[in-house]
């Protein structure tokens, strides 16, 4: 089943690109900065929280995006673990509007699992489902009443390997690829139903045993709602990773 889910995703995805060259394509450089925290409470419960903003044209004129996302986790076991919550997203401007910041609201699920190959090499993998609540949008000066709904399925793929004799010790450096491809689907989604890919290349220098501060390339190459309109992003990224564990030893 989950085969035939990813295969899913991955055909959707590549349809864009197969067509992209008859399409009109814009670029754009941007900053992006996260912070991620899950916390570990006991054997079966945690926490998820994380923020993030992002910049836009040429890497520091204006913001593009603000992220708030918290989240209740249930651990199948020390390597799978679900995850449920909510996740508030604010974009200033909108996409296709100059002067008009728009609010969503994002409930979202997600099942996220961890695969270890000998001690040099570790993959992450989450599928992830979201329930996109935007505000519609009168104008380009005024928001209008209600909001835009559609679902967006995600799937990421994360490998990460050491450099170095001491695997993934603090002090260490270890390199990333992750690539991550988002779906659209619903009754308001009529053109794109491919959303976006991101891929990411970089790096993660290893605080200490909880901390791993991740930078790099990231590549997001998105269909835009009319489906004849694609943006590629160019955006170096910093974000830190927190995972703690405050079970009783």
């Amino acid at each position: 089943m989950r085969l035939i889910f990813l295969s899913t995703l991955f055909v959707v995805a590549l349809t864009p690109y197969v067509h992209a060259q008859t399409k009109i394509k814009t670029s754009e450089n941007q900053l992006w900065f996260a912070y991620m925290n899950q916390t570990r409470l006991s054997n079966k419960f945690g926490f998820w929280a994380e923020a993030q903003l992002r910049t836009k044209e040429d890497f520091f004129s204006n913001f593009s995006t603000g992220i708030a996302r918290v989240g209740l986790t249930y651990y199948v076991n020390d390597n799978t673990k679900i995850t449920a919550g909510y996740a508030y997203v604010h974009s200033f401007p909108n996409i296709g509007n100059k002067n008009v910041s728009v609010p969503e609201h994002r409930p979202w699920q997600q099942i996220q699992w961890h695969t270890k190959y000998g001690n040099k090499l570790r993959v992450m993998q989450y599928g992830r489902l979201e329930e996109r609540y935007r505000r519609k949008v009168l104008n380009d000066d005024k928001l209008d009443d209600g909001y835009h709904f559609n679902w967006r399925a995600r799937y990421s793929f994360l490998l990460q390997g050491a450099i170095g004799a001491k695997p993934f010790e603090p002090g260490t450096i270890s390199w990333i690829l992750n690539d991550e491809i988002m779906v659209n689907f619903g009754e308001q989604i009529v053109n794109n139903y491919f959303d976006q890919n991101r891929f990411f290349a970089g790096f993660a220098y290893h605080v200490n045993k909880s901390g791993q501060l991740h930078f790099g390339y990231l590549n997001q190459f998105i269909q835009q709602p009319s489906g004849n309109s694609y943006r590629t992003n160019h955006v170096v990224r910093f974000a830190y990773f927190h995972n703690l564990d405050l079970r009783k030893k």
